[in-house]
């Protein structure tokens, strides 16, 4: 037994050092015919690991080549994406390539956001529309039967590769996918947040995955198409939120995407959240900023509260995601954000505030005006709903 574990530890070492010798090959790669050769060398075993749920061997390799090639880690990040993301099926002598999506939507609600299992009418509405908007004339969409939080998508590549699989075959069925909800994590609340269909598309080889890559479409008309078309048959789905549909697209690119997107809707819906709970018009909040650092900046945070009291009523965190440093003009984005939602009370802080949290619930701490970190608290009243923006 012991000398099978070791042989075992040794092949996982090989696998991760494999990876790593590609990827930094593929980087350091002078033109294209060099690149599809160390592609195609990497794809290879990157299927294989997929595969095989090696999920340890690619964060080993990951972890490496973050640290020593910063090159090549985003080459293998890239591939490993891609690879987790897309795959081809042979059904009947023809290939179809398979691509796994995401179609995010923003929402906001003082009251809980829904996730869960969407009705099979619903989702067959929203397949029709994704079809009909979204994708090249040729894909076939299949979508599972759930309404996913950020904190239910798949947590490794490996479990969204299987995802990717599974929704492949169904496509080239003609059916939807269920999805087993029993070992799904609860949802966490918060007053704006994201939720997301997903599903996967299947089109022959070398045809259009998406409505703009054909002569005729862009991305604006689908996105104007989607938000008309497919928005109506959220509204069950979602009710007694405010919500914005992100144009879908490839998994990993609409996360990051949704990400991105997910801090200006939470800004804008905090502003809205305080003049619908308190009546506080936009003109009469204050909005405090400052910079959070770990090792390195880390976000920023945002602390709203009246003009004329030295309160906060409510926080909203703003991540760097990505390449985003201390260079990046967030800071900027932020006051255009919030002025265009009408807050012209905006002071910015040059502090290195701490990454600091409420002991007793965990909830992040803000600045308030004298550079001190405090709490946000709503105000006592029947109607008054606190929770945290993110």
């Amino acid at each position: 037994m012991k000398r099978t574990r070791f042989a075992s530890r040794d092949r996982i070492a090989k696998d991760a050092a494999e990876l790593s010798r590609l990827a930094t090959c593929l980087s350091d790669s002078g033109g294209k015919l060099e690149d599809a050769y160390w592609e195609g060398q990497l794809a290879d075993l990157v299927d294989k690991l997929l595969q095989h749920g090696a999920e340890d061997d690619i964060n080993a390799a990951l972890d490496r080549l973050f640290e020593t090639n910063p090159r090549a880690h985003d080459e293998l990040a890239d591939m490993v994406e891609s690879r987790a993301e897309t795959t081809t099926i042979d059904d009947a002598g023809q290939v179809w390539e398979i691509l796994l999506f995401a179609a995010p939507i923003l929402a906001w609600s003082r009251f809980s956001i829904p996730s869960g299992s969407l009705p099979a009418a619903t989702q067959q509405a929203l397949a029709v529309q994704l079809g009909a908007h979204v994708f090249g004339s040729q894909a076939r969409v299949a979508l599972t039967d759930y309404l996913f939080s950020p904190d239910q998508l798949p947590r490794s590549f490996c479990d969204t590769w299987q995802l990717l699989r599974a929704l492949g075959l169904a496509s080239l069925a003609g059916r939807h996918l269920a999805i087993d909800t029993t070992t799904l994590p609860e949802t966490n609340r918060f007053l704006s947040d994201v939720r997301y269909l997903v599903g996967a598309i299947a089109i022959p080889r070398g045809s259009a995955p998406f409505r703009w890559n054909e002569a005729d479409g862009s991305k604006e008309t689908a996105l104007k198409e989607w938000v008309r078309q497919g928005s109506p048959n959220l509204e069950a789905v979602l009710a007694g939120c405010a919500w914005q549909p992100i144009l879908p697209d490839a998994y990993h690119a609409a996360c990051r995407q949704a990400d991105r997107d997910s801090r200006p809707y939470s800004l804008k819906a905090s502003v809205a959240f305080l003049q619908t709970a308190l009546g506080l018009m936009p003109a009469d909040l204050k909005a405090v900023v400052g910079p959070f650092y770990d090792r390195r900046m880390e976000e920023y945070r945002v602390g709203l509260g009246p003009r004329d009291k030295e309160a906060t009523y409510h926080g909203i965190v703003w991540p760097l995601l990505g390449a985003e440093d201390e260079a990046t003009d967030a800071a900027g984005e932020i006051e255009a954000v919030l002025r265009e939602a009408g807050v012209t009370d905006v002071l910015f802080l040059d502090h290195h505030f701490p990454m600091e949290f409420c002991d007793d619930c965990g909830a992040p701490m803000y600045p308030n005006a004298e550079g001190e970190l405090v709490h946000a608290e709503m105000p006592e009243q029947p109607a008054a709903t606190s929770q945290v923006l993110h």
